[in-house]
C-alpha cells in the first residue's frame, strides 16, 4: 500500500484553528508558526517527489493519489515562495520608512 493514499486535504475548521492560534501572539509564536509552515511544505515536496519516483519506477497502484501528491507539493511550494516574496518586500519597504 502506498503512503501517499492517505494525503487529504487541510479542512476549513484546520484553518480556522490555525486562525484562533495566530491571532494575538507574540513574535515567538510567529516564528514557531512560520517554522511550521516551512515544514510541512517541506513534508508536502517529499510525498511529491516519492510520488514521482514511484510513477517512475512503476511501483504507483492510484495515478490519481500520485498526481494529487504532486500537485499539492507544487501549489504549497508556490504559495512559500509568495509568502516570502511579500515578506521581502514588506522589510525591504520598512528599509526605506523614515523615523
Amino acid at each position: 500500500m502506498s503512503s501517499i493514499e492517505n494525503i487529504s486535504g487541510i479542512s476549513s475548521a484546520d484553518l480556522l484553528k490555525q486562525k484562533s492560534k495566530i491571532e494575538g501572539v507574540g513574535g515567538e509564536d510567529f516564528a514557531k508558526t512560520l517554522k511550521s509552515a516551512i515544514n510541512e511544505v517541506n513534508e508536502l515536496q517529499e510525498k511529491g517527489d516519492k510520488a514521482v519516483g514511484d510513477m517512475a519506477t512503476g511501483q504507483v497502484k492510484d495515478l490519481h493519489q500520485a498526481a494529487l501528491a504532486i500537485g499539492k507539493a507544487e501549489t504549497s511550494m508556490k504559495l512559500m515562495l509568495e509568502i516570502r516574496n511579500k515578506a521581502l518586500s514588506a522589510y525591504k519597504e520598512l528599509g526605506r520608512t523614515q523615523l
